[in-house]
């Protein structure tokens, strides 16, 4: 099925969601890039490596009409204030065209099935001030406002 072939309410068809490997350096960085945050394919190489070499993260990419047009990274966490773990999305990625298809929906699932297999209490997540239209589509998933986020940058990043 090709990716302009939509469902009746112009939805993606269910992508394929998997583990990412090195072989999907280059979709990530695409994608990482598309999303404001300039990447090589041999760092996205090195950060697929970081992640999957550590059990308490996880990055998923979604593959629909044969390409990779989403991605979901998790970090379980334990978090002291509630003494349980919780699963905090550090990225969730689609494409802009396939934007408004259902697909961050079904990234936002999976994490939600790997947060509840792992035992999480809660799942969540940050985004950029600017990203109001991000802002909406979480409230819609069901997400609510949480705490202020501060910031003190040690470098770079």
């Amino acid at each position: 099925m090709s990716l302009g072939h939509f469902g009746p309410r112009g939805d993606l068809p269910d992508a394929d969601l998997r583990s990412a490997s090195a072989i999907d350096a280059d979709d990530v960085a695409a994608l990482l890039s598309e999303m404001g945050y300039p990447c090589t394919e041999a760092e996205a190489r090195e950060r697929i490596r970081q992640i999957t070499a550590n059990d308490r993260q996880a990055l998923v990419v979604a593959r629909s009409g044969g390409r990779v047009c989403g991605l979901i990274a998790l970090d379980f966490m334990y978090y002291l204030p509630l003494g349980s773990t919780t699963c905090r999305i550090t990225a969730l990625i689609v494409t802009s065209d396939a934007q408004g298809k259902g697909l961050g929906r079904q990234l936002l699932k999976e994490a939600d099935r790997r947060a509840r297999f792992a035992g999480a209490a809660r799942l969540e997540l940050v985004s950029g001030s600017q990203r109001a239209d991000a802002h909406a589509f979480y409230k819609a998933c069901g997400f609510s406002d949480g705490t202020l986020r501060f910031i003190k940058r040690l470098g770079d990043a």
